[in-house]
Formats: C-alpha cells, structure tokens, sequence
C-alpha cells in the first residue's frame, strides 16, 4: 500500500492514480469504522463510488456532475430512495478527500477534487458528513422534566400528555416512533417480567416484513404508563376500555 502521506513523485502513471484511489477508500473505511459503524454499513458506504468508478474505469476526481447524472439515470436506475443513498454516498466520499487529499491529488495528478454531487442533482436530504453526539444522561432527564412542568400550560393539555408520554416511552423503551404508533391497548402487558412489557411491530430484517417483538417498560416506564392510562387516556373519545384502541 502506498503511503498516503509521501512526497509526490515527478511522474504520476494511471496506475499509481488506481493504486491511490484504492488506498484512500481503504482509509475512509478504516475512518468510518472509528466512528462504530458495523461492517456490513461499511461495505455499503464504498459501494456506489466503486460501482461508478468500475463502470467509467476511472478514478473519483475525474467524474463529473455528467457521469454521475447519465449513470443513475440509465443503467443504474432504481428506486429514488436507492438512488438518494448512494449519491449521499458519493458525496460523502468526496468530502473525505477534500479535506485530507485534495492537495496531494492535485499536486500528483494535477487534478482538482470537486463533488459531482451539485446544486442540481444533489439529494433533498442531503445529510452531513460528520458524529452526531447525543446528549448527555443528564441533559435528557432535563429536557424530559421541563417538558412535564409545561404541561400544565398547555392549550390541550391531554394531546399535550399524551404527545409527552410517547416521546419519554420511546426514549425509555428504545423503540421506533412508528413501532410506538401502532401500538394498541391490549398489547400492554403488565403482568410480563418484573415491570410489564409491550408488543410492537418491529420492521424486520431484509424484506422479511413486520416482525412481532416485546419491548421492555423498565419501572419509570411503567409509572408514566399507568399515570398515563388513569388520567388522560379517558379523555379522548374512543373508549379506552376496547383492547384494539390506539394506545
């Protein structure tokens, strides 16, 4: 493996670029995986730069915005989701080697590195190139206990409850917003371990379609559960005595 960080030489070959380009996707991998990324995220994060150079036999920093457009618009067509990934990819790519190799790429190849990922193709939810910190323990427990001190102030306060109770159980419980959604009355079960646990429809694995799972109340869980149940849910207009009530 060459070492990225040499002296350029006076004359660059094509596979000195080739070679160059293969070791530069080796470290954005070994850089995402420092941020935890599993192995199989990390193969799909190389994919489609690899696929597109593969497919123009070239190096990143001679595709352009026109390559890019003509390939996921011809031969790679698929779904838009598919598509927005892979050119979130790329783009993510290629802000990596700005920030490390744009000198040394251009002083060895005499190429300029620049995105082909513009204005104009570039996806709507483009997403950025950096670690997302939570926050802190301490700083959700916070956030949490103003949220329910406000409640009192609210215009409809049961919505207002009710919307509080979803975001805390789904922090607690570490379930999806759209698992905690379909959620209904009677898939509350309060008698399962030493807290109780509820059933949602988890989305499964590789197509296979929505998959039954328990997902634990913990006790603070199911405190705010059954304060919940008590006093707020009776104030909406189904009745909360109907097991396929909306939870």
């Amino acid at each position: 493996m060459l070492t990225l960080q040499e002296r350029a030489a006076a004359i660059s070959s094509e596979a000195d670029e080739v070679a160059f380009f293969h070791d530069t996707v080796a470290e954005y991998t070994w850089a995402r995986d420092v941020v935890g990324l599993a192995a199989t995220t990390l193969r799909q994060v190389v994919q489609p730069i690899i696929e597109v150079c593969d497919f123009y036999d070239t190096v990143p920093w001679h595709l352009t915005s026109r390559k890019v457009d003509c390939y996921f618009a011809g031969p790679s067509k698929r779904a838009h989701r598919t598509i927005r990934q892979k050119m979130v990819r790329i783009d993510g790519f290629f802000a990596f080697l700005e920030q490390r190799y744009a000198g040394e790429i251009l002083r060895r190849f005499g190429a300029a590195v620049e995105s082909p990922i513009d204005p104009f193709n570039q996806p709507r939810h483009r997403g950025e190139f950096g670690l997302r910190i939570p926050p802190s323990k301490r700083a959700t427990t916070e956030f949490f206990a103003s949220w329910r001190k406000d409640l009192v102030h609210a215009r409809k306060y049961p919505v207002a409850a009710r919307d509080y109770v979803m975001a805390k159980i789904a922090y607690i419980s570490g379930v999806r917003a759209t698992e905690l959604c379909s959620v209904r009355i009677g898939d509350v079960h309060w008698e399962l371990g030493q807290w109780g646990r509820f059933v949602v429809q988890g989305k499964g694995a590789r197509g296979s379609g929505p998959r039954e799972r328990e997902a634990y109340l913990f006790a603070e869980g199911r405190e705010l559960l059954w304060w919940y149940i008590e006093e707020i849910r009776g104030e909406f207009a189904d009745d909360p005595c109907d097991p396929c009530a909306p939870l």
